[in-house]
């Protein structure tokens, strides 16, 4: 719910489910009062703190893809540092250039139930690791996703920010990825998805939103639209909300010495069922920390 429902001691509902998400309203249109929101201020102590799982998130461990064959995911590298004064979340990702040294990350939501309205975080991408060498082709993200049920079906939904500091996927340098999905076949390959891309370097500190609405797929970066997706790929069901950072492949960096890349989350905000702008992502935020709040989900399940 928005903080503006809390702050006016709104009673919090508990909105019935439906089958089908409700269109979100035109961009720039100010949550209702009732729109319910998910708001994380990352406010943990470390990956084993329970107060992660009770607010509905899963650190990933094991091994299986995406990432190096033979890498596992590593819940201890999953940890909570202070930056700009507050607490944020960290993922470190190591490797010594072969797969056994290969530890990635990733953090997502256990609940499937987030379809139409406003994404948001706020992420720090790093061109290069806190030591070693550096070169390889790491990935760095938050997206949403559900499962694919079967090869090219068409209810599979799949929307991400994925920067790739040292380039991959044919891309020889620093690239930034928007791409929504509509499906795919793992084997033989083939994608239906459309993406968007800027060649540049994006290391520190970005503001990312994404919109899903009844009409497109918007994705805005530090306050300005990155790019327009089509109808096409909007999802027919919901997903989870994910941050995960891992390596393409050992190739672009063939030192064994070890090195550790890291991003930064400093917040994630979803509001259902609604379009809001950059600003008023950010104003939501403001709201949440002055009143204290650093957590709330009040996104009734599918």
């Amino acid at each position: 719910m928005t903080l503006s429902a809390l702050a006016a001691g709104t009673a919090l509902l508990c909105l019935p489910s439906a089958a089908t998400a409700a269109p979100a309203l035109p961009r720039g249109t100010a949550p209702a009062a009732d729109a319910p929101a998910l708001f994380d201020d990352f406010a943990y102590t470390d990956s084993a703190d329970p107060a992660l799982a009770d607010h509905g998130w899963s650190v990933r461990g094991g091994s299986g893809g995406p990432g190096v064959p033979g890498a596992v995911w590593d819940p201890a590298q999953v940890t909570f540092r202070t930056a700009e004064g507050s607490s944020v979340l960290d993922l470190e990702t190591s490797t010594a250039g072969t797969p056994e040294s290969t530890r990635q990350t990733e953090i997502l939501t256990r609940s499937q139930k987030f379809q139409n309205g406003t994404y948001a975080a706020r992420v720090h991408f790093s061109d290069a690791p806190e030591s070693g060498p550096d070169g390889d082709r790491v990935v760095q993200t938050f997206f949403t996703i559900n499962d694919l049920k079967a090869p090219m079906a068409d209810d599979y939904a799949e929307y991400d920010f994925e920067y790739l500091p040292n380039g991959g996927w044919g891309e020889p340098s620093s690239t930034l990825f928007t791409t929504s999905w509509e499906t795919y076949n793992p084997e033989p390959w083939e994608a239906v998805n459309q993406h968007s891309e800027s060649r540049t370097s994006f290391a520190g500190w970005h503001d990312l939103v994404m919109t899903i609405d009844g009409g497109a797929i918007t994705y805005w970066i530090d306050g300005s639209v990155f790019a327009t997706h089509d109808a096409a790929y909007l999802p027919e069901r919901p997903m989870s909300i994910n941050f995960n950072q891992w390596l393409i492949d050992l190739e672009g960096q063939p030192d064994t010495g070890p090195r550790s890349y890291h991003q930064q989350v400093d917040y994630v905000l979803h509001v259902k069922d609604e379009n809001l702008t950059p600003d008023q992502v950010g104003a939501e935020v403001e709201a949440y920390r002055a009143a204290g709040t650093s957590f709330v989900d009040e996104v009734p399940a599918p």
